[in-house]
């Protein structure tokens, strides 16, 4: 199982920044197993939760809504 594409961006730009799941849990007022499971696929985060994952990670938060 591959993660998807918002776990692979998670992740990348959490370890580019030197920061481990801990940390960034910590910053985005979550734990650090609901950062596991995002970055692995094993859920899908809510809005609220991507938002603050942003901001922690000093990124914008860009949403694509399309038809499938």
């Amino acid at each position: 199982m591959t993660s998807p594409p918002i776990g692979n961006a998670i992740q990348a730009r959490r370890t580019a920044l030197g920061l481990s799941q801990s940390e960034l849990a910590q910053l985005a007022r979550t734990t650090q197993a609901q950062v596991s499971r995002i970055e692995r696929g094993a859920i899908t985060p809510t809005l609220p939760i991507l938002e603050r994952l942003a901001r922690a990670l000093g990124a914008d938060l860009e949403v694509t809504l399309k038809a499938r």
